[in-house]
């Protein structure tokens, strides 16, 4: 297990895992003896990984081995691209917040990306990320915030939205452990070569995909208001100790300045969700050569990334 475990996958305390899947994480959460038994999955990665979940799942837990619950951070397709394929392997249920349900049961598409924020190739490639809905009524389960859920009894739920409608992280408190999905990562989302690689950088949600920013900042205050001593994020290396802690304050006193872009999309007139899916998404106002110009770019990024995942 220590071999495997050096080779594929990163411990981010006692009895939590991840993996990187591509250019984004997954973890796997064994309850404590006496808590609750089992263990639970946190988010999917990208379509096509269900193999290797499974995989690292019968390396930590044993053959046959399958969680007692799939736990979604939010409904984006590279933390939900995974999960038709699991649920075909594992007859489990699915937790997410009430906002991201209709994203879930298809319902209602996200709004669509900003590939202009940000610079970075990633940003780009957003126009070809897929918006459209999974459909997993028959297995999704809404999270009560308040209670939490019930087969991750240690954990606590915060929502954090703005990059999504009901994004959440989930916290640890007896060892000030943070999964913060998207509201925080610990590299630069919107740079493919920083993306692939996990150069390290606390940063804001990638910002390509967040809907509304004044939401995003408020919840990266609260994720810095409880002041963790561990980071473990959707896209980035996890980050500890004085270190994060120091950028985690600086990050939600700067929020403004060094997270959200200058322009963009949603910049300064959110898009709008309740709980039937989105209701109003601000217009994308360009020119024919703008359009031109974002057709190639965006084309040219595909390429490039493509490229590097093969």
């Amino acid at each position: 297990m220590n071999r495997l475990l050096n080779a594929k996958y990163f411990q981010v305390t006692q009895r939590v895992w991840g993996t990187k899947l591509l250019f984004v994480n997954i973890y796997m959460i064994a309850n404590r003896p006496g808590s609750a038994k089992g263990w639970v999955l946190v988010d999917t990665g990208l379509k096509g990984s269900s193999a290797k979940i499974i995989a690292m799942a019968e390396d930590l837990f044993g053959p046959g081995t399958k969680p007692s619950a799939i736990v979604l951070t939010h409904g984006h397709a590279d933390h939900a691209g995974g999960l038709p394929e699991l649920l075909k392997h594992w007859n489990v249920p699915v937790y997410a917040h009430q906002l991201e349900i209709p994203y879930l049961t298809g319902l209602s598409s996200y709004p669509p990306p900003d590939p202009f924020v940000g610079g970075g190739l990633m940003s780009l490639a957003s126009v070809f990320f897929p918006v459209k809905p999974l459909n997993i009524r028959h297995k999704i389960r809404a999270i009560d915030v308040e209670e939490g859920i019930p087969e991750l009894p240690d954990w606590k739920v915060t929502e954090t939205p703005g990059h999504s409608p009901g994004h959440i992280s989930l916290y640890l408190p007896v060892n000030s452990v943070m999964l913060s999905g998207d509201a925080i990562a610990t590299t630069r989302a919107e740079s493919a070569i920083s993306v692939f690689n996990y150069t390290p950088k606390l940063s804001g949600p990638p910002r390509y995909f967040t809907m509304n920013w004044e939401a995003a900042a408020a919840s990266t205050r609260k994720i810095a208001k409880a002041n963790p001593r561990t980071i473990a994020p959707g896209h980035g290396h996890v980050m500890r100790g004085r270190e994060l802690q120091d950028a985690l304050q600086e990050l939600a006193a700067n929020f403004e300045k060094v997270a959200m872009p200058s322009s963009g999309r949603y910049l300064n007139t959110p898009a709008m969700a309740n709980e039937a899916g989105v209701t109003y998404v601000p217009p994308f106002i360009s020119s024919a050569g703008f359009k031109v110009a974002i057709s190639f770019a965006a084309a040219l990024a595909g390429f490039m990334i493509m490229r590097q995942l093969r």
